[in-house]
This record gives structure tokens, C-alpha cells and sequence, in this order.
């Protein structure tokens, strides 16, 4: 790249006849002997008050550079007072980077000359300096003063710019001990190989690659044909057509990067000299035609934990292409399909580790092979699987959540109309107990319908605080009823376990679905273990594509000594429907429910298991500091009795406005009935209209619930409001929040719920 500050012509001698005040000196002259040949007096006096004229600017001009002279002498010397005995080099220059004045440590090592571009003193030390001094120059006109690291292959160093006046910039280069020094590995190798800086610029290049790019470039843009990519392959243009080329970077997002030329995909990888082939800093491993490892140079032995290469295949250190990887290699060899990076997982290592494998073909001593070419790809594929988890799970509790909220309707439509039956029944009718298995059947449903709610996270919560030791103590006995006799069940409570916050009966369902499925993964007996232990976290915990926040947290874990789990299900068991038990054994949603109550508690849940020996999960809940709170009153019984009032009742199902309806009517309520926000808004049009309780839906068709209530209320502050919806409270607690005078009705509501709300709302 060329410099931004071009460097001038060196000085010329001056010339006397082109300075400034000779010029004026020769116009003087040149007036006076006007003034003595002239015979017109008016021409006369014009040239003698030329000359006086000239006479007095030539006086003023040497004044002046005698001036700036002087000062200049001046501020080379407090230059050289201030840092002429500094080690760092200095230069003095003015607006435009031409150096005014050095210290000695500069002389010492760049040899410049006054006059001389900074920019060009540097040109020959490190590359692209032009960029670099343009950017200082730019910053310190608002900043007064700015720096930039500066990358070589001997180090590191720092070059500073302070401005002292409008036209004269310090500019000082300080050596940085503290950074390791760059190791250069390109120098005497075959291999093609460039360093570059952060920001782009060409550090430095080997004779191998000069001469396979045909010049020297001086930055990374001038050389690459798309986007510069981190560990990924590039396209190099060069003299004989674009080839391939692997970019690494530096440990640090300052350090130099490094480039290494790669054969392109029509031409055979060259062979190596194994002295270069072993210390290559790059990942690089021979295969033969068939498969065999022949080589693998000391950056893929660490990688791939090989003390040596024997005979090991490819496939016994690769697996995950989705095809066997011979076929993949016989494709490369024979030329039949363009190479391409493959991410792939390396087997036998301790822990996931994924590799990007690039293939390239070879030819060594009459043989055919290919030359991999690895990259560490772990943290990437980490990432991949996290949003892809990450993605289903979202999926599934959307989908979840959607078909709870329609279910909801309808079972409040059906529990309702049955509601509405039973009132007209006596117990000796022939259809009571008909109707009274409908009602029990719609509340077996509405309690599965929950469940789906709390694993999409979107079930109505109570959270409170509880202390651990009482809530299992309370459970006890029910849990042993669970388990039958062939189980043991054994409580553990640690000392001194502060509350959590958590809704008490949806907790309790948790405990008991795990220890319903710890029963049922022990058909012969065994014991199961439920303890509690307090944990201090002082740094995150990583787990499972979830991150624990430092602190304290209450842990919770039931322990079985059953069939265990499979490694491969694991990342599936907390998936809704998902169950390895028999057809009519289970539904598979205990897990997803108590992952869905957990999470929704602010908590984590994992799994371990071992097939044969048992599974063990483990419940995370932060600590809540503060008293626990006490029993909660009992409910008072609602009395329900004729009411009185109108209600505009705003539903979109039109079942559940039937029995919403009806149900209101019976107790005596004026009821005015809409499908939309927009209709009932059209209703209210009417101001000698009265009504006193309106009773929405939250999730309509059209305006949602809150939105039309707030508009009706700026006409009609005082009315009361009852919100019904088959999601959560919580969804709706912030737009509640801010609407007086309201309450939340949850579907599916029975007869005798949605009665003594209305009632309670209208006292």
C-alpha cells in the first residue's frame, strides 16, 4: 500500500535571484532607476513610492525570518534539552511530517535528514508506516495527543504523537519489552508464508511466496479475493490464476497473524522437506490414497494426542462426515469432486474436540495421497449445537404453548357447558354420573394441558419463599406411597440452607415426577435418594449449553440406583412426549414439566447416568435471603348469591362466550356480549350506556385485550376489569400493572370460579 505521506524531493541548493527578498530588492531597483529616467511627473512619483514601498516590505521580510530563525533554534534546543538523552527515538516535525529535529537515539538509528518525510525515515524499518502516521495525524488535530501499536518480526513497539503547536507534532517510537516477540517461521522454508498485523498491513513475507505472488504487497486486501476470514481458507490472486490459502490467528486480537500458501485444488500439494514439514505451526497430516496415516507433523500430533503415527486410518481418528471418510479421501486423490473443509470430530480425545479437515491432493515419489490441512473447530461447533438446542427448545415450547392456549378454550367451553348441565341434575338422575365423569375426564385433561404450559414456561405461578427441610419433610409421606415396597426412600437435609423462592405445589410435582420415574427405572427395587446441600459458586458454572451465575444457590438431588440412561438420549429426555417406557405406561411429559418448572423458577436441572449403576439430577435454585413466609390464610369460603350489574363480556371463542354468558345470567348479571376489541368498542359509542365490569380475553384477533380495555377506560375510569386468558398470568402482568381495578382469571375456569370472581370484583 503506498504511503499516505509521500515523501518530498531532496533539498535544492538555494538560488540568491529566487528567494523572496531579493526578488523585492530587484523590484526596488528597478523603481529607483524609474524614478531618475522618468520625465513625466506623475510617473515619477508612482515609481518613488513603489520603491519606498518594496523598500519597507524587504525590511519587514528579514525581520521576520530572523524571527523564525530564532525561534527555531529555540525549539530545537529544547528539543534536545527535553529528549535528546531520552533512549526512545524522537523526531520533531512539522504539520506536514517533515522532520525539523531528532535526538540521538533517532540519528543513531534511522540516519535521517532534515527536511525528510517521517513517514520515508520509517519505510525502511516497518511496513506501511505511511498508514499509520496519516491516522496519528488525524486524531491528534481533536485529541492532542494518540498512539498505535506497531508489529514486526524482531518485536513490538509503540509509536506516540503529542501535538505541541498548530505546526510542530512530537512523535516518539518506544520499544515494548513486555510482549514476547514474534516468532518468525517463514524465513529459509519452502511453504509460502506472510505475517500481518491486526489491522491488515504485510509485516513481512519469505522468498517462497515473493516469488509466487510475483512482488512484495503491502497489506492482506492487496493479495486476498474476498472477505478476510480467521482459520478458514482464502482466495490469493496471483500471476498464474487464484489459489488457496489458510489464515491463522494470533492468540491475542493484536498479534500478528499468520498466512500459509496452499496448493490450489487442480494442482498437487508440492512435498515438503520433512525438516519444514515438522515445524510448520500448522496442523498438517499425510495420508495415503487408501487412508493410511504416513505423517503428521508436531502441531497435528498435539492435536490429535498421537505419540507417533503408526498405522492408523482415517477413520480411527475422524468420524461425523455423515459418509464413510474413504469415500471423501478416493474422491480427492481421483480427482472427481473440488475439496471443500469439513468440520469433523476427532475420535479417542478427552472431550469433544472438532476439527475443520481441509484435503488436498499430493504426489510424493510417484505416489498419490492427499495433505489434511486441520483447524481446531470446537468452540464453533459448541456454539452451533447451542443454537440449535437452543432453536428446538424454543420450537417446541411455542408450539406447546399454542396448543395449551386452544386446548384451554375448549375445555373451559366443555367444563363449563357441563357445569351448566349439572345444575339442572339431581345426583338420582340417570345422567348425573355421566356428566360427572365428563367434568372429571375435562379436569384430567386440563391438568395435562398444564403441563404442556409449564414446559413451554407459561404456566400461572405462585412463587413463595420455602425452606427445602419442611417442603420434603411435608412430602415424605406421599413419596413413599409413590415408590411402593420394593423401593427405599432416604431423605438427607444439609444444616443451615437458606429459602428458595418457588411456587410449593409445583415444586412438589417436580420431586414427585422424579421419583415416580426413579421407580419405574427400578422394576426389581432398589433406593432411591433425595438430599439437600447448600453451594457457594464464586465463578460461573458452564454445563450442558447453560451457564450457572456465581452464587449461592440450594441444590437439590434425587439419586437412583436403577437401569440408568443412555449417553445418546440424554440430550433428549427433557423433550415433550419423549419416553423410553412402554405404549400406555406414560406420557412422556413428567421431565419436560419439571424442566419447564424449574427453569420457570429462575433454576437449572441436570442429568447424570451411568447405564447399569443408576441416574442422579440435580436441582439448582438461587438462595432468597429473608424470613420464610409463613402458611398462607386459608381462603375464605365465597358465599355465591344473585348479583346485580352489567357486564361486557369481550371473547373471541364463541363457545366460552356461550357459557360465560349463560353462567352470568343465571346469577342475575346483565350481560352484553362482543367478539372483538373493535366491537365492543362500537358498544361503548354509546355514553348513556352503563356498564360496570368489563370481562376480556387477553389474546384476540385484531386489538389484544389490554390495548382495547385502556382505550375504554378514558371514557370510563371507574369500571372494573377481569382478564381471562389460557397463558400465563405473567404474560399479562406488566400491561396489568398499569390498568386499575383488575384481576386475572385463568382458563379453564369452571362455573362456580368465574361467579365468585365477578362477584368479588363487583363487591
Amino acid at each position: 500500500m503506498t504511503s499516505s505521506i509521500a515523501t518530498p524531493p531532496k533539498p535544492v541548493s538555494a538560488k540568491p535571484w529566487l528567494s523572496p527578498s531579493w526578488g523585492l530588492l530587484l523590484g526596488a531597483s528597478l523603481c529607483a532607476v524609474l524614478l531618475v529616467t522618468a520625465t513625466v511627473p506623475m510617473t515619477r512619483a508612482a515609481a518613488g513610492s513603489a520603491a519606498l514601498t518594496l523598500c519597507f516590505l524587504i525590511v519587514g521580510l528579514r525581520l521576520r525570518q530572523r524571527a523564525q530563525t530564532r525561534q527555531e533554534g529555540l525549539g530545537r534546543k529544547a528539543f534536545q534539552s527535553v529528549l535528546g538523552k531520552d533512549p526512545a527515538p524522537c523526531f520533531l516535525t512539522d504539520a506536514q511530517g517533515l522532520i525539523l529535529a531528532q535526538n540521538a537515539a533517532a540519528q543513531e538509528r534511522f540516519a535521517a535528514a532534515t527536511g525528510q518525510a517521517f513517514a520515508g525515515t520509517l519505510q525502511t524499518h516497518y511496513a506501511s508506516p505511511g498508514a499509520v502516521v496519516f491516522r496519528l495525524q488525524r486524531r491528534i488535530v481533536t485529541l492532542g495527543s494518540a498512539q498505535e501499536q506497531v508489529f514486526t518480526t524482531n518485536g513490538h513497539l509503540r509509536l506516540s504523537a503529542h501535538q505541541l503547536a498548530p505546526d510542530r507534532i512530537l512523535w516518539r517510537l518506544e520499544e515494548c519489552p513486555t510482549e514476547p516477540a514474534v516468532p518468525w517461521h517463514g524465513a529459509g522454508l519452502s511453504l509460502p508464508i506472510a505475517t500481518a498485523d491486526a489491522s491488515g498491513a504485510i509485516l513481512s513475507v519469505n522468498d517462497a511466496l515473493a516469488q509466487v505472488l510475483g512482488k512484495v504487497p503491502q497489506r492482506l486486501d492487496e493479495m486476498m479475493l474476498g472477505p478476510i476470514l480467521d482459520a478458514q481458507e482464502q482466495v490469493i490472486a496471483t500471476p498464474n490464476g487464484p489459489r488457496l490459502a489458510v489464515l491463522t490467528a494470533g492468540k491475542s486480537p493484536q498479534a500478528p497473524r499468520e498466512l500459509y500458501l496452499l496448493p490450489s485444488a487442480a494442482e498437487p500439494a508440492p512435498a515438503l522437506p520433512l525438516a519444514e514439514f515438522e515445524t510448520v505451526p500448522v496442523p498438517l497430516a499425510k495420508f495415503s490414497a487408501k487412508g493410511q496415516l504416513i505423517a503428521a507433523n508436531a502441531a497435528a500430533r498435539l492435536v490429535l494426542q498421537l505419540p507417533r503415527p503408526g498405522s492408523e486410518m482415517i477413520h480411527d481418528l475422524f468420524e461425523g462426515l455423515g459418509r464413510p471418510l474413504g469415500d471423501w479421501l478416493d474422491d480427492i486423490v481421483q480427482d472427481r469432486a473440488p475439496s471443500r473443509s469439513e468440520v469433523l470430530r476427532a475420535r479417542g480425545l478427552t472431550g469433544e474436540v472438532f476439527l475443520q479437515v481441509t484435503l488436498r491432493r499430493m504426489v510424493e515419489q510417484g505416489q498419490r495421497g492427499v495433505l489434511a490441512v486441520l483447524q481446531d473447530a470446537t468452540a464453533l461447533k459448541t456454539l452451533e449445537a447451542q443454537f440449535v438446542q437452543s432453536q428446538k427448545m424454543q420450537a417446541i415450547g411455542q408450539l406447546a404453548g399454542g396448543v395449551a392456549h386452544d386446548f384451554n378454550n375448549l375445555l373451559t367451553a366443555i367444563s363449563g357447558h357441563c357445569d351448566l348441565l349439572l345444575l339442572r341434575h339431581n345426583r338420582e338422575d340417570f345422567d348425573y354420573a355421566d356428566l360427572v365423569q365428563i367434568h372429571q375426564n375435562a379436569n384430567r385433561a386440563a391438568a395435562l394441558v398444564n403441563q404442556l404450559l409449564a414446559f413451554s414456561r407459561k404456566q400461572t405461578l405462585k412463587p413463595e419463599r420455602l425452606d427445602l427441610a419442611d417442603l420434603l419433610s411435608d412430602l415424605a409421606h406421599l413419596l413413599n406411597r409413590l415408590v411402593g415396597e420394593k423401593v427405599q426412600l432416604h431423605l438427607t437435609h444439609a444444616h443451615g440452607l437458606g429459602p428458595i423462592r418457588a411456587d410449593k405445589r409445583q415444586l412438589e410435582q417436580v420431586l414427585m415426577n422424579l421419583v415416580v420415574n426413579a421407580r419405574d427405572a427400578m422394576p426389581m427395587g432398589g433406593a432411591i435418594k433425595i438430599t439437600t446441600q447448600p453451594l457457594t459458586l464464586t465463578t460461573p458454572l458452564v454445563r450442558d449449553n447453560a451457564t450457572v451465575a456465581a452464587g449461592d444457590y440450594a441444590v437439590i438431588g434425587v439419586a437412583d440406583t436403577g437401569t440408568g440412561i443412555a449417553p445418546d438420549l440424554l440430550s433428549k429426555i427433557f423433550e415433550p412426549f419423549y419416553t423410553t417406557k412402554k405404549l400406555g405406561e406414560g406420557t412422556g411429559l413428567g421431565l419436560s414439566t419439571a424442566y419447564g418448572i424449574v427453569k420457570q423458577s429462575g433454576g437449572f436441572i441436570f442429568v447424570d447416568s451411568v447405564v447399569g449403576q443408576g441416574t442422579q439430577f440435580h436441582l439448582y435454585f438461587p438462595l432468597h435471603p429473608g424470613p420464610v413466609e409463613g402458611a398462607a390464610a386459608p381462603a375464605k369460603k365465597v358465599v355465591l348469591r344473585q348479583g346485580e350489574g352489567v357486564i361486557l363480556l369481550v371473547e373471541d371463542e364463541a363457545p366460552v362466550r356461550a357459557f360465560a354468558s349463560r353462567a352470568l345470567r343465571l346469577r342475575g348479571y346483565t350481560v352484553l356480549e362482543a367478539a372483538t376489541a373493535e366491537e365492543a368498542l362500537t358498544t361503548l359509542a354509546d355514553r348513556a350506556l352503563r356498564i360496570d365490569l368489563f370481562l376480556t380475553d387477553v389474546v384476540m384477533p385484531g386489538m389484544d385485550g389490554p390495548s382495547w380495555v385502556n382505550r375504554a377506560l378514558e371514557d370510563r375510569p371507574d369500571v372494573k376489569v377481569i382478564f381471562m386468558s389460557g397463558y400465563a398470568e405473567e404474560a399479562l402482568c406488566e400491561q396489568q400493572a398499569r390498568i386499575p381495578n383488575s384481576v386475572f382469571l385463568a382458563k379453564p375456569f369452571s362455573l362456580s370460579d368465574l361467579t365468585a370472581t365477578v362477584q368479588a370484583q363487583l363487591q
